[in-house]
């Protein structure tokens, strides 16, 4: 066991200055764009699934609740709304980004994401304007999320405190990770879920609706130590919003509404990441 806390320890020293670079220039892009992203979404209109597949690429403190919170005023429409959840990378990026994984992988993930949640968010909004099924605007409603508190501690002190967040939540996933591959063994603890095609990805997606960056963590890290196909990846990641599903379900006061959103998520996600997972893309 020591030897599996020592190798655990070294692993994170390792990824931690390319983990605290990351969330340096995250934060400082957020303190520019930030407002700005949230401000084009009001407008965003008919494209608003195109924008906000494109602007969820781009990992950014509570763009996920943000855009919750104006669709539970009726500023944006469904479509619009679960293009983001699908497209938003929360902690996968910096994670990939400091475990130096290939830039072309990295480029294909954000590239499928983007498609996924762009595509799906006008097939949503297309059926929906068919059937006639519009939400009237209730600006009332809508509350900035304060949990991140970004703007107040300026670029550098949040830089550091998101980086020894996820630093943690690596070291204990890590932690986990190699003990359980030291005591069980890699390959067979590998071919636990590269063995089963389907239930790979539907556990996947339950571990995506956890709303906490620690999904798109565990995701991302059993991916990285090959416990976790390209398909159950992607399956994981699309359906992972970060806190957004949380902040939906306080703010939107219509259960049913969404209940109907987090299916649609679930099973946009598990499909497309399914699907594109026996591709030859990656």
């Amino acid at each position: 066991m020591a030897d599996v806390l020592l190798d655990t320890l070294i692993d994170c020293l390792k990824i931690l200055p390319f983990l605290f670079l990351t969330y340096l220039l995250m934060e400082y892009l957020e303190h520019r764009a930030g407002e700005k992203a949230t401000e084009l979404m009001h407008g965003s209109g008919r494209f608003g699934p195109v924008i906000g597949g494109v602007l969820g690429v781009v990992p950014q403190c509570g763009f996920s609740a943000a855009v919750s919170n104006l669709y539970a005023g009726g500023v944006i429409t469904r479509g619009t709304l679960l293009a983001v959840f699908l497209s938003t990378s929360d902690e996968m990026l910096p994670i990939l980004i400091s475990e130096r994984a290939p830039a072309g992988f990295v480029f294909k993930v954000l590239a499928v994401k983007a498609l996924v949640g762009i595509i799906a968010g006008l097939v949503i909004d297309a059926v929906a304007r068919r059937a006639h099924d519009y939400r009237e605007p209730h600006i009332h409603d809508i509350c900035e999320d304060k949990n991140c508190h970004c703007d107040e501690k300026g670029v550098l002190v949040s830089a550091l405190i998101h980086t020894g967040q996820i630093i943690a939540f690596i070291f204990i996933i890590t932690l986990v990770l190699n003990a359980v591959i030291f005591y069980v063994g890699e390959e067979r603890l590998a071919g636990i879920i590269l063995n089963r095609p389907v239930i790979g990805e539907l556990i996947a997606g339950v571990v995506g609706l956890i709303p906490n960056c620690a999904a798109s963590v565990v995701i991302t890290q059993l991916y990285l130590q090959g416990a976790m196909s390209v398909g159950a990846m992607l399956s994981g990641l699309l359906v992972g919003s970060g806190v957004g599903l949380l902040v939906l379900f306080r703010m939107n006061r219509n259960p049913k509404d969404n209940v109907k959103t987090l299916v649609m998520l679930y099973v946009i996600g598990v499909v497309c990441g399914t699907v594109i997972g026996l591709l030859p893309i990656f």
